[in-house]
């Protein structure tokens, strides 16, 4: 059995405004395409970074592919998309890619055109006249050229029309299903990674608040709504908090909602419904001192089993 894709002990990340990261610990399995999600300026850059080895952590351990971060034995096999796409300006598309197979061994010159071609960008056309997406389309096409066991995407969608958009996440796809690939990839555009992620990271204020998977995430909430009193009254939710964890809760007029995680009795008297991943994430973002989510299923199948079953990780077949 192969080792996970990233496995983070106690990892403090800091920089000059503070703790961007700490005491976190976290796995992420392989063969996934994991969102990871995160306000602005709370290290989301930083722990990709780590990851691909161009940082070191402040405390605690980050292990890529069963390494560590930046070894020689794992470079290789690690492919990056930073968000400031660097590329030589004066190559043309064509240079470009002869660049990356020259710096890769096991580089696959059929892949890395596939994606320009996907792209429409001409071979013969200089960086330097590239568009902020077809940047993006031709480095991810380095990256992916590469045949990478992890696939590291800082905001790789910011740039791209929907075409390109829709494209990259096909093309992502794809790669997952062939090759096993595990895709960590950030993005503030969360409807979207809903749509091909199959794990979520979610950090916000130093914290890591969420990493499992998307399933379980969805299955282990409820959004419980009930009325008020009258307008403007405290929202004292008509079940027992002591005995469900309430990540978040919003009032409009008479009516309040809440968000709870792994419910474990409600009476009869409020609604509930199943909350999509959007309102899940938003609601810890809102409120980041929330009770972490992290890999806990062992200690919840028993709350909901069945209801809370992960679905089996994508293996390669090998049975390595």
């Amino acid at each position: 059995m192969q080792g996970p894709a990233l496995e983070a002990v106690d990892l403090g990340i800091r920089s000059n405004d503070g703790w961007t990261l700490r005491n976190c610990s976290f796995v992420v399995p392989r063969g996934r395409i994991v969102a990871l999600v995160g306000p602005n300026g709370d290290g989301k850059s930083s722990l990709l970074g780590l990851a691909a080895g161009l940082s070191t952590p402040a405390e605690g351990t980050l292990a890529v592919l069963g390494h560590s971060p930046g070894a020689a034995s794992v470079l290789p096999r690690v492919g990056v998309l930073l968000q400031d796409r660097p590329l030589h300006d004066a190559f043309t598309v064509a240079d470009t890619l002869r660049l990356g197979y020259e710096m890769n061994p096991g580089w696959d010159e059929d892949e890395a055109r596939a994606v320009v071609k996907e792209a429409d960008v001409p071979l013969g056309t200089r960086v330097s006249r590239l568009s902020g997406g077809q940047r993006t389309c031709i480095a991810l096409a380095l990256a992916l050229g590469k045949r990478p066991d992890l696939l590291l995407l800082d905001e790789p969608m910011a740039d791209l029309d929907p075409l390109r958009r829709h494209a990259m996440m096909a093309t992502l796809m794809r790669t997952v299903a062939d090759r096993n690939t595990t895709v960590v990839m950030s993005s503030h555009i969360i409807a979207e990674l809903d749509l091909i992620c199959d794990y979520v990271l979610l950090m916000a204020h130093g914290r890591m608040l969420i990493a499992d998977d998307t399933e379980f995430v969805q299955a282990a909430h409820t959004l419980v709504t009930y009325t008020l009193d009258e307008p403007g009254a405290e929202p004292r939710p008509p079940f027992h908090p002591d005995s469900n964890t309430v990540v978040e809760t919003r009032t409009s007029g008479r009516q309040a909602a809440a968000m709870v995680q792994l419910p474990t009795s409600l009476p009869p008297s409020v609604q509930t419904s199943s909350p999509a991943l959007d309102e899940i994430l938003l609601a810890y973002l809102r409120n980041p001192r929330a009770t972490q989510l992290l890999g806990s299923y062992e200690n919840t199948r028993r709350v909901h089993p069945g209801k809370l079953d992960r679905p089996e990780a994508p293996t390669d077949g090998s049975g390595a």
